[in-house]
């Protein structure tokens, strides 16, 4: 799909991962990406955070950020419509407080249920965030208390800080492959829930916006980790966040993409203002990259 920040005719749309690609991996702030984020605002672009990260999490987020757009949380498990964000409710949704809810899977209950029945043999391979203490989370990730606590009330899956050999990890995930569990490594935390990802919800929101909107949408994708991939390769645009703890993950994709030089959020700023707010001469190179048919169209 062509992407041209001036072409009123297609709707961009950012879809973005947070722990490492719109925060830094270290300090988790977003300082170097502000000016860009105020841009898009500006243009009504909207930025969709697409995340393992919580609901707790992200409504918190999302006030600090100051996006007022819906969220995809869980590694593609939920997405979270402000109520009367689109003129109309979008099907195939429920009603949860404040927000338009479609869900993709299983609830949390159930994986915990399925890693205590078949997982038993593993136990010493890895911890899952159930049995962390809000001490013990922050220790690992750096975050602080009140985001800990946060990030620890999760309703769709179990991350689990993996400490076993990968002999031992990929003997794992083939057990829960066996058992009707899907496995996602993110930048820290090994995922087991249902077999959802970033990608499908992805797809799923942006034929809404399509839809409710009444005219063709772009998506653009950034992200830094494995568990990124399937949004990056499913989006028209694909953006590799440069990583200080490892490398480019391997990406399969006929459509453009690009990688980032600066690390996390700097990398975001550098490649949204190439992508989106750049001249015109940046915009004919990425013009002259784009497939020729859109992924979604208006009614």
């Amino acid at each position: 799909m062509m992407i041209k920040g001036h072409d009123m005719t297609t709707k961009p749309l950012i879809f973005t991962d947070i722990d490492g690609t719109l925060l830094d991996h270290f300090d988790y702030s977003f300082s170097d990406a502000i000016e860009v984020i105020e841009a898009l605002n500006e243009r009504h672009i909207p930025i969709i955070a697409n995340t393992s990260k919580t609901f707790a999490e992200m409504e918190k987020l999302q006030q600090t950020f100051g996006f007022n757009s819906p969220f995809i949380s869980e590694n593609g498990a939920v997405i979270y419509i402000p109520i009367g964000y689109f003129s109309q409710q979008p099907q195939d949704t429920l009603t949860q407080g404040y927000y338009w809810v479609k869900e993709f899977c299983q609830p949390r209950q159930y994986w915990l249920e399925l890693l205590h029945q078949h997982a038993q043999a593993f136990n010493d391979n890895f911890i899952g965030f159930s049995s962390l203490s809000v001490e013990e989370l922050c220790e690992v990730t750096d975050l602080s208390p009140d985001n800990a606590t946060l990030a620890l009330v999760r309703h769709y899956g179990e991350p689990l800080l993996w400490q076993g050999d990968d002999v031992s990890k990929q003997a794992f995930i083939e057990l829960m492959a066996s058992v009707g569990a899907h496995t996602l490594q993110g930048g820290r935390f090994l995922h087991v829930g249902g077999d959802t990802d970033k990608g499908k919800a992805m797809q799923w929101l942006a034929a809404v916006y399509a839809e409710q909107y009444g005219t063709l949408v772009s998506t653009i994708a950034l992200g830094d980790s494995g568990n990124d991939n399937a949004m990056l390769e499913a989006a028209d645009i694909a953006i590799q966040i440069k990583s200080p703890v490892h490398p480019f993950p391997l990406l399969t994709t006929k459509n453009p993409s690009i990688k980032s030089s600066e690390y996390g959020p700097k990398g975001w700023a550098e490649c949204i203002k190439q992508t989106l707010l750049s001249s015109s001469e940046t915009s004919s190179v990425l013009a002259e990259l784009a497939v020729s048919q859109p992924s979604f169209g208006g009614a």
